[in-house]
C-alpha cells in the first residue's frame, strides 16, 4: 500500500480556498479550490489528509466525481495503490454507461459511469472536493452499488456542515478533512 506521511494541521488548507459569491447562480457561494491546487505544499497536504485513513483499507478503486473530484481521486488512487474511475456528466464517456440523476441545491444533475468501470465486489473509495447537500456523493454511491461495488467510505476535502449533506449518505462512512 501507500507510504505514511506526517500530515500537518489541515486547518491551514482553509487559507487556500477562495469564496466566489453568486456562482454558479445568485445566492450560491462557490468554494474555489484552484488556489489550493496551485500551491504544491497545500495540494500535497490535502491529498495526504484524504488518503491517510485509507492506507490499510484495501481500496481497489477510487471514484472521483466530475470535475474537481478527479483532481483528488487520481493522486489518492496512486497513493493507495488503487485504480481510478471518473464519474462524469452524461455524454462525456466514450463507452456504454449507466447514469444516476440527483438533486443539487440549485437544480438537478446526472452522473455517468462506464458499465464495466467497477467489478463485482470491488472496494471503492468515493472522493470529491466538497460535500454540500450530498446529492452528488449519494448518486456516486448509487452508481458504485449498482455496478456491484462496495463502498469503503466517502471522503472529502471540505464539508459544508450547514447544508447537512452527510444526512444524504446515511449508512456510509463519511470523512471530511475540513468542516465549516
Amino acid at each position: 500500500m501507500g507510504q505514511t506521511s506526517d500530515v500537518s494541521d489541515p486547518a491551514v488548507l482553509l487559507d487556500h480556498l477562495r469564496d466566489v459569491p453568486d456562482f454558479p447562480e445568485p445566492g450560491i457561494v462557490f468554494k474555489d479550490i484552484t488556489p489550493l491546487l496551485a500551491d504544491a505544499k497545500a495540494f500535497r497536504l490535502a491529498v495526504d489528509a484524504i488518503s491517510e485513513p485509507y492506507l490499510d483499507a484495501s481500496v481497489d478503486i477510487v471514484a472521483g466525481m466530475e470535475a474537481r473530484g478527479f483532481l483528488f481521486a487520481a493522486p489518492i488512487a496512486y497513493r493507495l495503490g488503487a485504480g481510478c474511475v471518473p464519474f462524469r456528466k452524461p455524454g462525456k464517456l466514450p463507452y456504454e454507461t449507466v447514469e444516476h440523476t440527483y438533486d443539487l441545491e440549485y437544480g438537478t444533475d446526472t452522473l455517468a459511469a462506464h458499465v464495466d468501470a467497477i467489478g463485482p465486489g470491488a472496494r471503492v473509495l468515493v472522493v470529491d472536493d466538497v460535500l454540500a447537500t450530498g446529492g452528488t456523493a449519494a448518486a456516486a454511491c448509487e452508481l458504485v452499488e449498482g455496478l456491484g461495488g462496495t463502498i469503503v467510505a466517502c471522503a472529502f476535502l471540505l464539508e459544508l456542515g450547514f447544508l447537512s449533506g452527510r444526512g444524504r449518505l446515511e449508512g456510509q462512512s463519511v470523512m471530511s478533512v475540513l468542516t465549516i
